[in-house]
């Protein structure tokens, strides 16, 4: 989750709202690539989740990281809480789930460069306090009450609203694991385009990287129960957001949604101060319960906009928020796929082509059918198998004509890292598929295997 946000003065007009968002128009030339990437520690031995302190911690890891490969530690309260270095941070989910921000980055080799130096990194750290780590959309066998609770502000405030507003808050916060890409926008009309694409193909993406087929031990009856969570979380911040397709859609319409959107907090003096469920249009009128008499600066603005969680969401960039985190290779795989869509205008075009027709009912029923059966699943006569078909295909276009290369030059471009979604399309499995497979076949029904076969 988002880090606090720092810089910018008080604001004194409404227009400095949108603003924020349209200052983060840029040509493309300066275009760059972001990838997330969220993973479950665990120690070896006992095959439960690590500790925030200890001698194999989460404490451990970050402090190894930090001692051998230079990263610049983040605390909060005295707590190692992140790292930070070259652009670039490593950060804590709430049940200690690691996450790589990724730095912004001209070309997928170079993103997938950093992915995998960081996987080295953190493999070397923590094979010498007996932990590993592995890549899956939710925590097959953990149960809540096993998931440790880490020292940041932020979380606590959340863990304790969540159960007021949904069901499968929780399970979010402390049991799932996601990679996300995060990309660049032109102008309005480019950033509207490329988030309706974003949302209305999201489904697509949720069905190619299901992986997350168990839950306290056994099947849970979706190929990824990570996106059946957020349907049962806080309809208020999550959803596809049908406004967004509406004539007139733009950076002031995402505004007045988020303004409606109640508060979790404001941060002052490194700590967090409890705003939850208030009103930030009542922050703007210096009527903040919280803070009495006290207005927001740009950077509470900034901060708010983090705490909206739609399946993609618009802060000075765009995030792609709906796959499972997974497999070492399919890290690379999700920022071939969207900017292969996104960064070519005659790609976005055509992912576009696809999804304008349809309305609001298929959209959602789309991303339904993907959560339960992943690449199988269908809605109103549309296959979810044959939309990944067409959509990779489009992706393998706009990587190829970006003829981005690497590897010095002997690399054309970056259309190998679609390979794995390649497969994927082919045979129709997903991640999820192999799991069941397994979990049904030679593993009979030990779910512990997962562990030892999957780790990093």
């Amino acid at each position: 989750m988002s880090i606090p946000q720092s810089g910018g003065g008080p604001i004194e007009s409404h227009d400095q709202l949108a603003q924020l968002l349209s200052d983060g128009c840029k040509p493309k030339s300066d275009w760059r690539i972001g990838t997330e990437h969220e993973k479950f520690g665990y120690c070896i031995d006992s095959q439960m989740p690590l500790p925030y302190s200890g001698e194999r911690s989460i404490e451990a890891v970050l402090s190894g990281l930090r001692d051998k490969f230079q990263w610049a530690p983040v605390e909060e309260n005295g707590k190692l809480i992140g790292l930070t270095k070259d652009g670039a941070n490593v950060s804590l989910e709430p049940g200690g789930q690691l996450e790589l921000s990724g730095a912004p980055l001209e070309t997928i080799h170079e993103t997938c460069d950093e992915v995998n130096t960081h996987l080295r990194e953190v493999q070397e750290v923590a094979d010498k306090v007996g932990v590993k780590f592995i890549g899956l959309g939710a925590a097959p066998i953990w149960k809540h009450e096993d998931m440790p609770v880490m020292p940041k502000g932020r979380y606590k405030l959340m863990t304790d609203y969540m159960d007021r507003v949904g069901s499968l808050g929780k399970t979010m916060m402390y049991r799932t694991c996601t990679v996300q890409v995060n990309l660049d926008f032109a102008s309005e009309a480019d950033m509207v385009q490329k988030l309706r694409v974003a949302l209305a193909l999201q489904p697509v993406a949720t069905a190619l990287f299901a992986n997350s087929p168990f839950i306290d031990g056994k099947p849970n009856g979706h190929k990824s129960w990570r996106s059946r969570v957020w349907r049962d979380l806080d309809p208020a911040r999550t959803g596809t957001l049908p406004f967004v397709f509406d004539d007139g859609f733009g950076f002031e319409a995402w505004v007045q949604y988020v303004l409606d959107v109640p508060m979790y907090f404001v941060y002052r003096d490194g700590n967090y101060i409890n705003a939850l469920g208030q009103s930030f249009r009542d922050f703007l009128k210096g009527e903040l319960p919280a803070l009495p008499g006290e207005k927001p600066s740009l950077s509470d603005w900034a901060d708010h906009l983090t705490t909206v969680f739609p399946e993609a969401r618009i802060k000075q960039f765009l995030e792609m928020r709906g796959a499972d985190g997974g497999p070492w290779r399919r890290l690379c795989a999700l920022p071939a796929f969207w900017v292969g869509m996104c960064y070519e205008q005659s790609s976005l075009d055509a992912a576009w082509d696809l999804a304008k027709g349809w309305d609001a009912e298929t959209r959602e029923g789309l991303r339904v059918a993907a959560s339960v059966d992943g690449l199988q699943g269908e809605f109103n006569g549309i296959k979810l198998h044959d939309l990944a078909r067409e959509c990779v295909a489009i992706a393998d276009a706009g990587l190829a004509a970006r003829a981005r290369p690497g590897a010095g030059g002997l690399i054309p471009d970056e259309t190998h890292f679609l390979n794995a979604l390649k497969e994927s399309v082919e045979s129709g499995r997903t991640p999820a598929d192999e799991l069941l497979e397994k979990y049904h076949g030679e593993w009979n029904g030990d779910l512990s295997r997962i562990y030892e076969e999957y780790s990093y």
